[in-house]
Parts: structure tokens; sequence; C-alpha cells
């Protein structure tokens, strides 16, 4: 077993008490030897020629191992530079992956020893540095082991093996490439059929550097056993070149996919699930596992197990057991081992390690990876480590040269486009070089990794095709406009012309017209006569054509009475089938009744019957041959010439009708065939005779219609005469229309062509104006296209890297990019920026509508969101990027969501789905891992829709869909894997941009009708620019749209008259507007210094937040302090007194607001921030200077000797020497030594920070120069100087303590508002607090719990039940519960205002911590609690915590003695407490004595005087020093200097009034008689705390003081 650590948990003594100890120490050089050299040996008895070099190969490897772990040593930047005997085998294990047969001589055998070695120890090497002393140590091991150069041996660079670059892909030989063009297009084709089968499609540009980490990565899963620790920042490629190496080798890779609710339960399941494919199936698997999935550090605790053993404990359930055992029986009967479950289980293990290879990647950034390192150190041992570092050149070269020769929009010259490759190498290495400055400078992190790289190049190719379509199509509208304008010009020539020759063919139109009508007259008349006589023929047709039709129907009525039975015959008889006629046919005897029919149907169709020999007729015979064929005999019937029968036969016929035997009902009684022909017979014989009757009507019928056919015909003759007449009335009509149509068309053609030349003369005169505006228009807009290359890559630069930098940083590199735009010729215009080229005008100004703050740097914020492809993730302290996204997408139901919420993702889910914006607030500093699909955008198809794969869900995604972020921390540090998946932007408040509100904010409290106009005139300049910008627009479109002549378009010129109108309307009153808007900011002018001097005053109390973390107040507070000065500061008739008035209340009153959650230390040192901050605005302060006094000398300026090394240190020598570097103080150094006596006075002074300085410069240097000189002399003084300078410069209550009142603290607060106490060691304000609810009456409404484990669902129904009830509660430790922390700030957010009782209240109690939520210190009301400073504080404390009533509790008698020994107490406290600022000459050891000491011992007192009859001194001293006090203390002389300084208090001497604590007689003893407000008032008229008081020297003082300055 191995040390405890990792995977490996300690054992206790109780166990290993059962044990014998072993140590296996590390293997010595000979044993190594032998293993290594038995190993080699093996491998190159296959080739001769390499046998004598493997002992020596042994050896050097053995050499270089020992030579690397004993000078590449663990650093924290390099906490992975531990090697062990894994690592020496790894070297010999990739070289027997080749074989040796293939290798020719000693090169190639020292060649493949070389690449062995680089791959297992220089590739975790972190810098060139390590790199080529590692390389040169194997050059000297190749010339003194083996006289050879290292320059025979390495013939390439890189030197590349691999195992898939030869077209023998089964047998995957591994051998050198010397091709490397051929891998990188080999590995290119293994990308594509990547892509073919991946719905995850990668676009890799494989420059060297990547091939190099494929083929290191393959090299290692390829191993057996072989893991891969792939160290790099996020975005270097190291996941997508581990996808491309496991689908080069074959293998099944496995990554798991993280959801919010992902825990062990899911970790275990995915790991059983690769691990039993591995094992069982027997598939290889590469498991990939970033350090940005590990939710929880047990995962790392498994992968650890999984690493070392192949099997993680407890993972499998018992059926899991069952079938991996009866999986791997058939394996082990195989092998012919004992089926046991042992030795399956074992099997199983051997194929899992196998088969399963984990590559994981890690950020090696911060004390996260050490710790990581440290704890699991199989991270290190069993794997393979690949140190990603930054892309080189050549990579950077690679990837551009890719982008740029796939964009068709990038039209320029061969020698533009290598600018450019360049130009974006630049910009990559501007940005980090100015990242290292920006940590220097600012303690900001920004990370610059390759996705920014890649991020820089997407946004140039859509921002060029963008700006390159927006430009050409205003370009070729505007220039369509002008060009319409100018035809129409020259089309009013050709239009006066036309009129011209119109005149004469309108009067040849009237001549023409005249003679038609004549013609027309005649031939009405012939029309009119023919008409006559054509309406008589007509009418008696009519007449004859009725008289036909009733002839008609009456012949048909007799019929229709026929027709029934006709029919009914006919239905009957096609309701037969062959088979009924067939049956009667086959009748041998048959009845009567058919017979009968038979007959009659031979008798209908004249068939003669039969004789017999009886001579009579039958008919049955001659019948039975009609039978014959049945469909024959049915068609006769059907086709029957019913209208003919002849009277022969139906005489013949009338017997069977009149037989009652022939009725269709005797019939039907033996045959259904016979029935039907007996029917048609009847109906036969009715229509006969129906017929027979209709002929006569037949007959008058044929009469009538051939007389009919007469008449009609001479009708028709006389219409066609009529119609022929007619028609010529027709064409002659036509012909007059013609001509007067004629006449019409050309005199409106008249009127058009006059119309015409009125609406070019209006379209002209219309757009007269802008005629030359869009030809500038047009020369401008061709000019910005010809630079557009070199602007947009400026734009892209600062959208994809700048988001997270300050102005001044942005403002650096933009110039730093054009210099290097212009040194390489790239066409772009002078000042091309951020703003200038991508914002719109009306799109800025609605979004400052919108609550954008005016300032330049938030408006290219603002340019950065809208075009980063990223979702952009706002560092936004104050709120406003917050305020400014909720009133920008408010009108498309944005979605607010916080990562507390329990169900967030599920409100992200159907923002996505449904297309909506939505904004997650207030984030830390890491963001959930599930949220990565959503910041990846990892979107793919599925059935022709696109899809977003979030959690275990898939779910649509909705192009609309719009993603925002922010946080709360001021300088959040975002991993480079975060910052890769966001667009971080910096929306920290600018200076000009909190200016300009605060402007607004004065303004409208002392003059809100200028600011309520200025609004409104910012809107309505807003609305009417916006519409001056849509009539041209939309002018302009139609313009260029129009087919043919603008002139024709009567609309548009209707359009364009009514929006001449409006624009010059609009632009009077913009101007008129602008010029009210200047009255107006001449006066809000007036009330500038205001705002510049709150502007100053708020990053006063912003830069606090980087002294301590609870330091932290929001935009909101400030303003809320602000407003109330305004309300409390003396009223003047006079702006600029006014203006003073308000400046001076609020800055005391936010400095008394400040101090009151300030700890002591801090408030001086803000105090002097206030002062400088205002000096330095005032140009009253050489800045230099102030730097100077900062940070002291850095490094010598001068050579000068000490003139007085007797009292003046080298230290302050060196820094009287850094005053030469200051103009005004560079004659100090060189004359220093003229005026020695006069500094040794100065030096020596009690006083020096109010000494006068030599007469040289005591006239002549200012205050501030003069802390200069004591910063050098007497740097043990300068907190006694900075006082009074605060004093001199800003005033003396800027110096003077602030309590905190709980009372003022209570009535500022609101159930919104919870109040933290902020602590230090040794303090508590339970008591204090619950004194204060007692005297406010909430003793009762108060519940108290300290956190800590366990205890966050208690407090969480403790908050609820109180916001509901109006109780107090009171959450103790907040610091101890980090976890539970955003639990609370998700509690404090959730209150609504409108229900919560006004009597609520939070109290909370934290030590200084960076897990102290940031959103409820700048929304909460602090108060720092901490033991006071000085002697006189101490006892104001004290005393603070009693009342007349307890004062006077002891009774008359023992009153006096309670009050002499309770300020005895009182002081001695104190003095306790002040010794331990005094370190090892105050208590040998620093005790943590609290009031709560002095409560007990004060308790006992009260006690002890009532219980005793005399005061019990030897009592209340051993209580006293033995156990309240003396319990803290644990040394010896510690102990006995406490009880020495209690017997001078707790004494008899101390009963007297007058008493005396100090031999000057300063500090006395009370008067028992006094009440509490006189004991304040004694107190407070105390000096402060003297050295002689706490029985210290003043030496002692003197070396505190200047500590106190070191430190």
């Amino acid at each position: 077993m191995g040390p405890p650590g990792g995977g490996r948990n300690p054992v206790t003594p109780r166990l290993m008490r059962h044990f014998n100890y072993l140590a296996f120490t590390e293997l010595e050089d000979p044993s190594k030897r032998t293993i290594f050299g038995t190993i080699l040996s093996g491998w190159t008895q296959s080739n001769a020629e390499l046998q004598p070099f493997g002992p020596i190969a042994v050896g050097t490897c053995i050499s270089v191992y020992n030579t690397i772990t004993t000078q590449l040593l663990p650093t924290p930047s390099k906490s992975h530079y531990t090697f062990n005997l894994r690592d020496l085998s790894k070297v010999f294990q990739g070289m027997l992956m080749s074989d040796s047969t293939k290798l020719n001589g000693l090169n190639d055998f020292l060649r493949l020893w070389f690449h062995e070695s680089q791959r297992v120890f220089a590739d975790r090497l972190v810098n060139d540095e390590d790199r080529n002393w590692f390389t040169a140590l194997l050059q000297d091991k190749m010339k003194t082991d083996f006289g050879v150069e290292m320059s025979a041996v390495v013939t390439s660079d890189p030197l590349l093996y691999c195992d898939f670059a030869t077209e023998n892909y089964e047998a995957r030989p591994y051998v050198e490439v010397l091709d490397h063009a051929q891998l990188i297009h080999k590995l290119m084709e293994f990308q594509n059929d990547y892509n073919k089968v991946s719905t995850a499609q990668m676009n890799l540009v494989l420059f060297m550097d990547a091939v190099r980490h494929v083929c290191r990565i393959s090299r290692i899963i390829r191993q057996s056993l072989g893991n891969a620790l792939l160290l790099g920042v996020g975005g270097s490629g190291r996941q997508s070149l581990t996808r491309l190496s496991a689908h080069v080798s074959d293998y099944d890779l496995f990554q798991i996919e993280l959801s919010k609710n992902y825990g062990t339960v899911e970790w275990h399941d995915d790991l059983k699930k690769v691990m039993m494919k591995a094992g069982m199936d027997n598939v290889p698997m590469v498991f990939l596992f970033s350090d940005t999935q590990i939710k929880k550090e047990s995962f790392l605790e498994d992968l650890n197990n999984l690493l070392n053993s192949g099997d993680v404990p407890n993972i499998y359930a018992p059926d899991d057991l069952e079938n991996i055992y009866a999986a791997m029986k058939p394996i082990i009967s195989d092998a012919d081992m004992a089926p046991t479950k042992t030795n399956m289980f074992s099997a199983y293990t051997k194929r899992v390690r196998a088969n399963l290879h984990s590559v994981i990647t890690m950020s090696p950034l911060g004390e996260v990876f050490r710790a990581r390192l440290r704890q699991f150190p199989a991270l290190v041992n069993c794997c393979t480590i690949d140190w990603f570092s930054e892309w080189p050149p050549d990579a950077l070269r690679s990837v551009a040269v890719r982008f740029f020769s796939e964009l068709s929009e990038l039209n320029v010259s061969e020698a533009i486009r290598s600018g450019l490759v360049l130009m974006c190498q630049e910009m990559h290495s501007t940005v980090a070089i100015n990242s290292v400055r920006f940590l220097q400078e600012l303690s900001r992190h920004n990370y610059v990794t390759p996705t920014s790289y890649l991020e820089l190049l997407r946004i140039f190719n859509k921002l060029l095709l963008l700006k390159t379509t927006e430009l050409n199509a205003a370009i070729n509208r505007t220039k369509g406009g002008l060009d319409k304008l100018l035809s129409t010009a020259e089309e009013v020539t050709v239009l006066q012309t036309e009129l011209e020759g119109m005149q004469p063919m309108i009067e040849e139109a009237v001549r023409e017209a005249a003679e038609t009508v004549t013609k027309i007259v005649q031939d009405t008349k012939t029309a009119e006569e023919t008409k006559t006589v054509v309406q008589k023929e007509e009418e008696q047709a009519m007449e004859k054509a009725r008289i036909t039709i009733t002839i008609a129907e009456d012949a048909q009525r007799d019929l229709n009475e026929a027709l029934p039975t006709l029919e009914a015959a006919l239905a009957s008889l096609k309701s037969l089938n062959k088979a009924d006629v067939v049956e009667v046919r086959s009748m041998q005897r048959p009845p009567e009744g058919v017979k009968v029919v038979i007959e009659a149907v031979c008798i209908m169709k004249n068939i003669k019957p039969k004789k017999t020999a009886e001579k009579k007729d039958d008919y049955w015979e001659v019948g039975k041959a009609l039978l014959v064929d049945p469909q024959k005999f049915l068609d006769s019937l059907f086709t029957y010439d019913k209208e003919n029968i002849s009277e022969p036969v139906i005489k013949a016929i009338q017997p069977y009708i009149d037989s009652e035997t022939f009725q269709p009902s005797a019939i039907a009684k033996v045959s259904k065939a016979c029935t039907s022909v007996c029917l048609w017979v009847r109906a036969m014989y009715k229509y006969h005779f129906i017929n027979k009757a209709v002929e006569p009507k037949r007959e008058a019928l044929k009469i009538a219609q051939a007389e009919l056919e007469s008449t009609q015909a001479a009708l028709a003759s006389a219409k066609r005469k009529l119609k022929d007449t007619e028609m010529g009335l027709i064409a002659m009509q036509r012909k007059h229309a013609e001509c007067v149509k004629k006449k019409e068309d050309l005199e409106v053609n008249m009127k058009e062509c006059e119309a015409r030349l009125i609406r070019a003369d209006r379209l002209i005169t219309g757009l007269a104006g802008e005629k030359v505006r869009w030809a500038d228009t047009v020369t401008n807009l061709s000019n910005i296209l010809s630079n557009i290359v070199g602007d947009v890559l400026v734009a892209a630069g600062c959208v994809a890297y700048l988001g997270s930098f300050t102005g001044e940083y942005r403002m650096h590199m933009v110039n730093e990019w054009i210099s290097g735009l212009k040194q390489l010729k790239i066409p772009h215009n002078e000042q091309c920026n951020l703003n200038d080229t991508l914002s719109d005008p009306v799109k800025v100004r609605a979004w400052q509508i919108a609550g954008l703050p005016r300032d330049n740097l938030s408006v290219e914020n603002g340019v950065i969101v809208q075009y980063a492809r990223r979702w952009p993730l706002f560092i936004d302290p104050q709120g406003q990027a917050n305020k400014w996204i909720k009133n920008l997408e408010k009108d498309k139901f944005l979605e607010v969501i916080k990562m507390s919420d329990k169900d967030f993702l599920r409100s992200l889910e159907n923002s996505i789905r449904f297309g909506k914006p939505c904004l997650l607030e207030n984030i830390g500093e890491e963001l959930d891992p599930a949220l990565e699909p959503v910041l990846l955008q990892q979107t793919f198809k599925q059935q022709g829709v696109v899809v977003l794969k979030l959690g275990d869900t898939i779910i649509t995604f909705n192009d609309e869909f719009r993603f925002y972020i922010t946080t709360k921390l001021p300088n959040p540090h975002y991993t480079p894997e975060t910052s890769a998946k966001v667009t971080l932007v910096n929306f920290t408040l600018s200076p000009s941009g909190i200016e300009d509100q605060l402007l607004a904010l004065v303004v409208a409290k002392e003059r809100p009708d200028l600011e309520d106009a200025k609004n409104h005139l910012i809107v309505h300049n807003a609305k009417m620019k916006g519409d001056l910008k849509a009539i041209e627009d939309k002018i302009l479109m139609k313009l260029s749209s129009s087919q043919g002549s603008p002139v024709d378009d009567l609309d548009f010129i209707q359009t364009l008259e009514a929006s001449k109108i409006t624009s010059d309307e609009i632009k009077m009153k913009v101007a008129v507007a602008e010029q009210t808007e200047k009255d107006i900011d001449a006066t809000r002018s007036q009330y500038i210094p205001v705002a510049v001097s709150t502007r100053i005053l708020f990053f006063c109390v912003a830069a606090l937040s980087n002294i301590d973390p609870m330091y932290q107040y929001s935009l909101e507070w400030f303003l809320g302090i602000f407003i109330l000065s305004m309300k409390m500061a003396q009223v003047a008739v006079d702006i600029g007194q006014r203006g003073q008035h308000i400046n001076d209340y609020f800055m005391f009153s936010l400095y008394c607001n400040i101090c009151r959650s300030l700890f002591e230390k801090h408030k001086l040192l803000f105090a002097f921030l206030l002062c400088i901050r205002k000096m330095e605005h005032d140009k009253a302060i050489d800045m230099e200077e102030y730097r100077h006094f900062l940070t002291g000398v850095t490094q010598k300026t001068s050579d000068l000797p000490n003139p007085a090394p007797d009292w003046l240190s080298e230290r302050s020598w060196t820094e009287v020497l850094g005053l030469g570097s200051l103009p005004n103080c560079s004659s100090i150094p060189v004359e220093f030594a003229k005026h020695l006596s006069e500094f040794k006075a100065f030096f020596d002074s009690p006083e020096p920070h109010r000494h006068e300085l030599p007469s040289k410069w005591q006239g002549k240097l200012s205050d501030f120069q003069r802390l200069l000189v004591l910063r050098c002399l007497r740097p043990d003084k300068i907190t006694n100087a900075l006082q009074d300078f605060v004093v001199n410069h800003i005033g003396q209550k800027f110096v003077e303590p602030q309590t905190a009142d709980l009372n003022i603290v209570y009535l500022e607060s609101s159930p919104m508002t919870p109040l933290i106490f902020i602590l230090s060691q040794g303090t508590d304000p339970a008591a204090d607090l619950y004194k204060f609810a007692e005297e406010a009456k909430f003793s009762k409404k108060m519940s108290a719990i300290s956190l800590g484990q366990g205890q966050g669902p208690r407090a969480e129904a403790m908050f609820k039940e109180a916001a509901e009830k109006g109780l107090w509660v009171f959450f103790q430790n907040c610091h101890l519960a980090p976890s539970w922390m955003p639990s609370l700030e998700r509690l404090i957010e959730t209150i609504n205002p409108e229900r919560v009782h006004k009597d609520f209240r939070l109290w909370l109690t934290s030590m200084p911590s960076s897990n102290f939520p940031v959103y409820i210190l700048q929304n909460g009301s602090k108060i720092t609690i901490e033991p006071p400073r000085g002697i006189k504080a101490n006892l104001l404390r004290s005393y603070a915590g009693f009342n007349d009533d307890f004062l006077k509790s002891c009774g008359e008698e023992k009153n006096a003695a309670f009050h002499y020994l309770l300020e005895s107490l009182c002081f001695f406290h104190g003095i306790c407490l002040e010794r331990r600022k005094f370190g090892s000459l105050g208590f040998n050891i620093p005790y943590e004595f609290t009031d709560g000491d002095l409560r007990i011992c004060v308790s006992q007192l009260k006690m002890f005087l009532l219980e005793y009859s005399d005061v019990p001194f030897k009592v209340l001293i051993y209580t006293a020093g033995h156990i309240n006090y003396g319990g803290r203390v644990t040394d010896d002389w510690d102990r006995r200097c406490l009880m020495n300084i209690l017997n001078g208090f707790y004494s008899p001497e101390v009963l007297v009034t007058g008493f005396s604590f100090s031999p000057s007689g300063i500090y006395k003893q009370i008067n028992p008689e006094s009440d509490q407000d006189v004991i304040a008032a004694f107190h407070q008229s105390m000096l402060s705390t003297k050295w002689l008081l706490v029985l210290l020297t003043f030496a002692a003082a003197e070396r505190f003081s200047g500590n106190l300055w070191t430190a």
C-alpha cells in the first residue's frame, strides 16, 4: 500500500498493530538495468545490428531519469513535475511499439529512443526553457554514450511517429512519419469521416502543432494501460483532438453529459456503462473527462481508483456482478483457470484496464489544480501528460490563412491578405501582453485562448459579410435614387417635344369622329325597320311552337300509362340469370303454367307451333329451342319491337291475357323465370293498345313540327338580316368610339404629358437639396467600403477580445492595432473604432432610453453584445447592465432566472423553445456545467428541425432566443474554460457614465422642470431623427425599386411631397429642440461640480472592496444617501453655493455611513483616500508624487553615500535618494548633508510630523511633499501625519471616531434590507442586539440560530415564518455556512415588498469572508463590530452596556464599592485588550479576550458584593485572574503579568474617589454618586491612551508604531 491520500484512505494504528511492516524503497540502478535490460534485449534480438546498443541505451535512460528527478523539481507553477518508475518504463514501452526489424542501424534506434523520451518527459514541460534543457540533456547523452551528434540522428522537425500514416491500416505499424503534408492530408480524411458519422461536426485546422498532439494522444491510447492527462487552458483543442484521435484509432469515445441534477448516482451509472462495455463487450474505449465536469470532488476519487486498479469500489450491484461473471466464465474456462468469482472478476478488471483509456483534460491554473494533483496522485502517476502550450505563430498563421482562403467576400490583393494574417497574429499577441499588464496593474484576470483567436476570425467573417452587404445596399440604393433623379431631368426635354406633336393629331381625330356619326344615324334607321318585321315573325313562330308542345305532351301522357308496367317487366327480366332460364328449359314435364307462358312467348315472337299426333298445337318444343341460349333469349325480349306488334299477334295472345292461369301470381307458383316472362307479355300487350291510341296524335305532332320548322327557317333568315344590319351598326359605332377614344387619348396624353412635366418639376424641386448630399453620401460610402477590411478587423478584435477590459486599455490596444494596419498597408479609415464602424445611432439612442449609460465605453459594450457570437456575461457590480437588459427586452417577455432557483433550467428550456430572451442574474465565479450546451450553442438538426440537448432533454431551438448573464462581483476571476464559452463584458461604470447619471439626478431633484424637459427632448429628438431616417430610407427605397420613370409614380411624388413637408417640419423642430437642449444643458452645467464631486466619492467607495471583501456598496445605496443629503443640505439661492452645500453635507454623510461599516484600521485610510481624490481632481497634488508615496523606492537612483549612518539607516537613506526622482524634491538628496543638523532635529523630534523642515524647504514644500520627507525619515509617524493632513484639507470631523448606533441603523432599515454585523476576532454583538430588541419591545419576537452544518433548513423555516409574522430573525456566524449562502441570497432576493410584514428584520453576523454574497452586502446595512481602540474607547464601550438601574442594583450600602470596582474592572479589561497591539511586549501570546469575559466578571462582582459583608478581593482576583481572564492564558509569564496588573485594580486603594490609576494623575477614579450620563462625559473628557498607562515603555510604543507602518 502507498501512503494515505488520493484513492488511499488512512489506516488506523488500531488495525496496523496486527501487521509487520515491510518498506519498499526505490529500486537501485543495477536492479533497473537488469529489469529494463532484459526487456530491451528481448526486443533487439530480432535485429543483431541493434543488440550491442541495448545495454548502453538502458544505462542512458536510467541516467536521464535520475537527472530529471533531481533537476526538474515541482514548484507551484510546475506541480506536475513528479516522476516515478512508471515514466521510465513508458520510454521502453514506447520503443517496443515499433518493429525492431524495421530499424536500420544506430541512428534509427537513437531516433526512436529520442522520440519516446520526448513523449514521456518533454511533453509535460511547461515552457521552452525546460524543453530546451531536456533536449540538450539528450543531445549530451547521445554524444557521450553513443558518440553520435544529434543533428545526424534527428533529421526532421518535428519528429513524429504514429501508426496511422501508412496505407497498411490493418497492421498499423508504429513508424516515423517523413511526409508531414501526407500526414496532414490523412488526418483531414479522418476528420471528414468523423463528420459523416457524428452530429457534432468538427472543422479543425490541422496545423503542425495540432498534428503533434494528435500523434501524442494516439500513441498514448494505443499503449496498454495508456491514459492521458492533457493540461492546457480552455479552447486549446484538447477535447476536439482527443475525439479525432479516438476516431483515428477506431475506438469508441464516451463523455458524460451533465444536467442540473447530475450527481454521484448518475456518475456511477456512467462509469459502470463505460467499464462494462470495455470489460464485458471487449470494446476499446476512450473515456474523455474534463475538469469542468467535476461537480463533486468524489468524481476524482473514483477516477483515481479507476486509473490505479481498473475498478471503482462498491460500484456494481449484485445483478451487475452476475452479468460480469456470466460474461467472463467462458474466458476463464478457455484459459484453463478455475471459474471462481475472484478469477472472473480479475479477468474482467484486466480487460477494463486494457480496453479503457481515460483521457483527462484539466486547466493547470490555480490552487485547485495543485490540490487535486496532491490529493489524487494517479492523475500524474498513471497518466502520460501532454502540455498544451499557447498556439505557436505558425498555428495562428495556418488558421488565419485557412479562414481567409474560404472567405469569398474578401476581394483583396494577396499582399493585403498576407497583411491581414500577420495583423491577426499581432492582435492576438497584443491582447496577451496587455492581459498580463491588466493583471499586474488592476489585479483583473483576462485569458487569451485559442478560442478567442478563432472567435476573432469568425466575427471578422460575419462582420465583413454584414458590412459589405450593408454598404453595397446603401450605395446601390443611394446611387439608384441619384440616377433616377438625373434621368428625370433628361425626361423633361422629351416630354416637351411630345407635347408639341400631339395637337395636329387631335384635330384629325375630331374630323373622323363627325363623319362616322352621320353614317351611324342612317344605319340605325334601317336596323329599326328590320327589327320590327323580325319581331312579328318571331311571335308567330312562338305560337306554333306552343301548339306543337301541347300535342307532344298529350301523346306522352298516354304513353306514360304503359311505361310503369313495361319498366316493371323489364326490371323483372333483368333480375333473371341464365340458371333460371336453363331451369325452365330442363323441365321434362313442365307444369301447365310454364307451358302457357312459353306458348305466349312463341305467339309474341310469331313462332309457329308444332303439330302433335292429336293435331294440337305444341309450343313446348319450339319454345325450348328459344331457350337454348338463355342470354340471347333474354336479349331478344329486351330488344323486342314493341312499336310494331301486328294485330294477328294481339288477337292470338288475347285469350292468354284473359286467362286466369296466365296471371303473374299464378305463374309465380311454378317458375320465377316464367313469372318475369309473363309480366313481359302482358306489358307488351298493354303497350300495344296505348301506342295504337297515341298514333293519331303523333301524326298531328309531325304536321305541327313541320310547320314550326318552316316558320323558324323564315324567322332565322330575318334574324340574320337583322344581325348583319346590327353588326354594321356596331362596326360604325366602334369606329366612332375609336375616333373619340383616339381624340380623348390624345387629349389625355397631352394632359398627362403636361402633368408629367409638372410632376417632374415637383420631383426635381423636392429632391433638389438631396442631390448633392446623396452624391456626397455615395462618395463617402464608397470610401468606407474601400477601407472596410481594416475597419472590420479592428471592430472584430474589439468584439472578440476587449469586452473584459476597461476603457483605457481598450483605447491603448486599438491605437496599437491601427499602427499595425498602417505598417502593413491594410486599407482602413484614419480613426477607425468599434462605435464608428458598427454602431447605429438610432439603435444606440434606443439603448440609452432603455437605460444604457451614455458614455462611450457603455456604447461599445452595447455594440459588443449586439455582434458577439457568444452569449454575453456582464461584469455588473452596479446593476447597470441588469437594468438595461430588463428594459430593453421587456416587450419580448424577458425571463429572469437565478442559479439558486430550483427550476431555473426549466425556465431556460422554455425560453429556448419559445424564443424568449432570458437573463441569468447574479452568478458567482462558477457556472453550472449543465449550461454548457447553451453557452456553446451546441445545436444540431433532427428530422429537419434545429434542436439542442439540454441535460437529458432534446428541445427545439428558436432563433429568437437570447441569453444574457450578469454577475454582481466587481472583480470576478473566471477560468479560461468559462471565458472561452461566453463574451465577458466589463460593465463597471466609467467616470463619465456615473457623472452623467449623477448630473441627471441632481437636476431632477433641484430643477425637476429642466430634467423633465431634457428627458422629453431626448426621447422626442430620438423619435424625430428616427422618423427622418425612415423617411429618407423610404424615398430611396421607392426611387431605387420603382420600375420605369419615377415621374409616373404619382403615389411616390405625393409621398415625397408629404415626406418633404414632414421632413422640413421635423428638421425645424430638431433645430429648435437642439437649441432648447443646449439652453437646458447650459443651465444643467451649473450643477456639474456636484456631479463631479459625487462621482469622485463613488469611486472612492467602490475601491474599498479591494481592501476587504465585505466592503461592498451598491449604486442604489450610494444614490439613496446622495438624495437624502440633497434634502438635508442647506438651501441657497445661488446655484454654486447650493452645490457647495450639497457637496459638503454629502461628503461627511457618506463618510459617517461608510465608517459605520469599516474596521477602525481602515477609517483613516478612507478619509485619506477622499482627501487625495479630491485634491487629484483639483490638480492640487502631483500623481507621480502620490505613486511614490505609496510604493517608495523600487531601485536606487543615486550612489551618494549615507552622510549620517549613526542615526540614519540605509533603508531610510535609500528612500531619501529616491526623492531625487521627483522634480519638487530633487535637491533634497544632494543637499541633505549640508542641513544634517536640522534633519537630525527633525528626526529626533517626538512629533516630527509637526516639526519644521530645514529652512530651505520649509516654505517650499507642500503638505503632501512634507509627507514624502517624513516617510523617508520617520515612517512611524506617518499615521499621525495623515491625520493632520486630512484635518488640514477636509476638516477635523473626518478623523473623529464615528460610533454606530443600532437605533439609527434600525430606523434606516426596512424589511428588504438585512442588517449585517461584520465581526472581528473576539467580538460578539449578540448581547447588544438582545438589549436593543428589549428596548424596541421585540425581545419576545426575536429568534436566533448559529449557522453551521445542517442548520440551513431550520434557518430557512425561521426566515419564512419571521417574514410572514413580522418577527426578527438573527443568523449568527454566516461565514461558517458558505454552502448555504446562495440559499440565503435567494431568500432575500425573493422577499415581496407588498407581502412581507413591515416589522420583519433580518440580522446577520459574519467574519470577513469572500463567500458572503455580494448582493446581500450591497443591499444591506453593515456595521463593523471590533474591540474598541484605546482606553477611552474601551471605557465608553464597556459602560454603554450598563444603565442607571444596573449601577444602583447593589443597594446604598454597597453602591460606592460597586462603582469603584466596576470602573477598575473596566480599566483592567481595556488594558488587557490594548496590550495585544504591542505584540510580545504586551503578552508572549496574543490572547483573544472578549466582552463576554468582562460581562461574567461584572456579574460575579455584583454577586459577591451582595453575598459578602466585606469586599472579597481574594475571591474577585481569583475568579477574574485565574478563571475568566486567566482561563485563556497558557504562558506562565503572561499569567504572572496579568495577575500583577489585576492586583493594581482589584485592591482596597481604588475604593476612594479621585484615586489615580496613572502616575500622571490624568486617569482617576469616578464619583460613586454619578449617573450614567455623568460617567460617560467623564470618560469622554479623557485623553487618548498613553503608553505609561499600559505599563509599557516609550521604546515599546515606538517599536509598535514602526512595526505598524512596516506592516
